[in-house]
């Protein structure tokens, strides 16, 4: 069975930064798009950052400019680096995998910006 498994969520205060990161257990990790999606209370699931198979990358809007996601395919490792980070970016963050027919998801990361 496909794992994708998350770290490094926790409480920050406004204007700190943190590091998420996600391990895929699948065979050829370099094959798969990857992204991060966060889910607050009562919100939709909201897609922040996509990362293409040729390194190519896009950002929702509300993130631009403060989150950045890369990937390390020998480690078949997708990361969000996140700075100046607000109150109203607190929510569940989830990574996800995509290569045709397969689609993974994390099991999600409880991030909390608060002072």
């Amino acid at each position: 069975q496909v794992q994708l498994v998350e770290s490094g969520g926790g409480l920050v205060q406004p204007g700190g930064s943190l590091r998420l990161s996600c391990a895929a257990s699948v065979p050829i990790f370099s094959l798969y798009v990857t992204g991060w999606y966060r889910q607050a209370p009562g919100n939709q699931r909201e897609l922040l950052a996509t990362t293409s198979t040729g390194g190519s990358t896009n950002y929702a809007d509300s993130v631009k400019g403060r989150f950045t996601i890369s990937r390390d395919n020998a480690k078949k490792t997708v990361y969000l680096q996140m700075n100046n980070l607000k109150p109203e970016d607190t929510a569940v963050y989830y990574c996800n995998i995509r290569l045709s027919t397969y689609d993974y998801w994390g099991q999600g990361t409880q991030v909390t910006v608060s002072s």
